[in-house]
């Protein structure tokens, strides 16, 4: 595999074993190639994940092999990267870690880290999210082009509203939409914010999109995917590598690239040399912060008008006050024809 390597990293000095290890076979990218990756974009994956308690996605022996998640800060983490301690839903909790320097990210990436899932707060306040996470998800019969015209309607709502958002690719199929908003809402509030986006985007195109959880109901439409703002629901940060062959990685665009750009256009050789032209184009995002109550005027309307309250909440999550049922359409009971 190698010897060790020391790598410079913002000042601290980051030993990397095995930096031979193949992590993406297709293509041959090593270890090293993922730390000098996140090395060359570090000022934009800093500015995604900065103070924000971590999630991370570990391949130890690449993408071939095993790998999980590790939401507990890992045992020997350095004592120069802070951490912040989260409530889960089911009433668990953890101490995360929160990256503050290029260090951090590429000791991460000595335990075989691609993809950081930031939560949508900051470690010094945990419940109140300063970020409104917008997934559009490309379900079976739609592809990134679909995705690509929901955003730019997207971009419309949110302009009506008072918002503006900042796209990335995910790295797959589906585009992410971030708005930076005022950390004043609790995790419900800003997932029925989300809801109340989506229905607006379903009334305005409903045969290309829906909010539909059940996948029997969702047809071959954009689905928006508003329990990704649910607690404890991350979504991968901007420059974060994805798990698949070519090692792409989460792109974020300027609006005029979205549906010109595509996701393959960018992955862990690319990328840098598009950084190096025109750093991080989401760089002006933290200057930003916008007020949620526009959109919980909609959703407010939206039960008072039409009816429409709350949606399910994911399996593992507790019963949520004003939840409708979750169980699966086509399974629900239908009720006896009463006696004629």
């Amino acid at each position: 595999m190698g010897d060790a390597v020391e790598l410079e990293a913002g000042g601290r000095t980051v030993r990397l074993s095995s930096p031979d290890k193949v992590f993406f076979p297709e293509r041959g990218y090593t270890k090293l190639d993922v730390a000098r990756y996140y090395q060359a974009v570090a000022p934009g994956i800093l500015r995604a994940l900065r103070e924000r308690p971590t999630t991370l996605q570990r391949y130890p022996d690449g993408i071939e092999g095993e790998w999980f998640y590790q939401k507990r800060a890992p045992k020997g983490m350095p004592d120069w990267i802070p951490t912040a301690h989260i409530t889960f839903p089911s009433g668990r909790s953890a101490d995360e870690m929160c990256p503050t320097e290029e260090g951090a990210v590429v000791w991460a990436a000595q335990y075989g880290t691609l993809t950081f899932h930031p939560w949508p707060v900051r470690r010094g306040d945990v419940d109140h999210p300063d970020e409104l996470r917008i997934d559009l998800d490309p379900q079976p019969g739609t592809d990134y082009d679909d995705a690509a015209r929901a955003a730019h309607e997207l971009r419309a709502v949110l302009d009506e509203y008072g918002l503006r958002g900042w796209p990335k690719t995910s790295g797959g199929r589906g585009l992410h939409v971030f708005v930076p908003i005022e950390p004043r809402w609790t995790f419900t509030q800003v997932r029925r914010a989300a809801i109340a986006v989506g229905r607006e985007m379903e009334r305005r195109m409903p045969e290309q999109v829906t909010i539909k959880w059940w996948k029997e109901e969702r047809g071959e439409r954009i689905f928006i995917d508003y329990n990704q703002t649910a607690r404890d629901r991350t979504i991968a940060s901007a420059y974060s590598v994805r798990p698949r062959p070519h090692a792409p990685v989460s792109a974020p665009l300027r609006w005029d690239e979205v549906g010109v750009a595509h996701p393959e256009d960018f992955d862990i050789t690319t990328m840098p040399a598009r950084f190096a032209e025109l750093g991080d184009v989401h760089a002006d995002m933290d200057d930003h912060s916008f007020s949620l109550e526009p959109l919980l005027e909609l959703a407010r309307q939206d039960e008072r008008d039409h009816g429409l309250g709350d949606l399910p909440y994911p399996p593992e999550y507790p019963k949520m006050p004003g939840e409708p049922s979750r169980v699966q359409p086509s399974r629900a009971r239908k009720p006896k024809p009463s006696a004629s």
